[in-house]
């Protein structure tokens, strides 16, 4: 059967899900840091998200051609780069400003990949959405820590490099087999460093709890809407949508934690709001499926 059949939820959809339940991540993971350090955060996050998904998916291994094994290899590269510089960076930023630097990696991909003029008006706006949303704007530039904002930026091109080969690899390998195979390869990346960093504090109950509920937000639900919406979406469209994610975290912020939005928040909200907007009321190009194995 072709991977390629359009799925019973709108790609668009997937992509909110997969907004909403990397908030909820992030606030968790924001509460392990301090217990198990950067490495053992992304650990517990990658193997035990990779447990999850081989339990429920099952990847097929055998018969992968060594393009496909490359593809697969590269991709689990960017994702784990991105988790690690960005959880780096939150241990030396505000969050507001990491976000909002992170962001830069989606949105010049968005920009680089279209050719209409409409879609580098909606970039534009979604970005100047983000900065608001973000406050960056209101944070004074001594305060920031120049290694911190590198580990920003460098996740922000890993961001970027994540899109293009979260395709890449929907296109080689059927349903979730692709996310699963990544995270394997990049738990076998990180596990080294994890287990140093953390030693036995990784396998305490509160710990494993908490990585949990982080592989299940931040890594295998998120990741495998949006490997399968990648199949049905351009890159440009894909990282206009994510502006929604600066957004998503400033509502949950006050809901759950009761922080007040500022009317330059409200405006920036609606600048990315209508962005995307914009970006899904044109009609889509007409383009072949990327071809999938079976």
């Amino acid at each position: 059967m072709s991977g390629s059949a359009r799925p019973r939820v709108h790609p668009v959809v997937l992509v909110l899900l997969a907004v909403v339940s990397v908030q909820f991540g992030g606030a968790l993971a924001a509460t392990l840091l301090p217990l198990v350090g950067v490495f053992g955060s992304v650990l517990l996050r990658l193997s035990l998200a990779t447990l999850i998904l081989w339990v429920f998916v099952r990847p097929r291994l055998r018969g992968r051609s060594r393009d496909d094994w490359l593809v697969v290899t590269l991709f689990a590269l960017a994702l784990t780069t991105m988790n690690l510089t960005f959880y780096a960076s939150l241990t030396r930023l505000p969050i507001g400003v990491a976000v909002t630097i992170e962001f830069l990696g989606p949105l010049a991909l968005a920009a680089a990949v279209s050719r209409r003029a409409q879609d580098l008006v909606s970039v534009a706006a979604a970005l100047v959405g983000v900065i608001l949303i973000a406050e960056a704007i209101t944070t004074p530039w001594a305060e920031l820590d120049q290694f911190g904002i590198a580990m920003a930026a460098t996740a922000g091109a890993c961001w970027a490099a994540y899109i293009v080969l979260s395709r890449r690899t929907g296109a080689r390998f059927a349903g979730l087999d692709g996310i699963a195979i990544c995270m394997a390869i990049g738990t076998v990346m990180v596990l080294p460093f994890g287990l140093v960093a953390a030693g036995t504090t990784l396998f305490e109950p509160e710990v494993l709890v908490r990585g949990l509920g982080i592989a299940l937000l931040s890594s295998a639900i998120p990741y495998s809407l949006e490997l399968l919406a990648l199949r049905h979406l351009t890159s440009g469209t894909f990282g206009v949508l994510l502006s929604l994610e600066p957004a998503a975290a400033a509502l949950a912020g006050l809901i759950v934690l009761g922080q007040v939005l500022t009317g330059g928040q409200l405006a920036g909200m609606a600048l990315v709001v209508t962005a995307s907007i914009l970006v899904l009321g044109r009609p889509p190009r007409r383009r072949r499926a990327a071809p999938t194995r079976a």
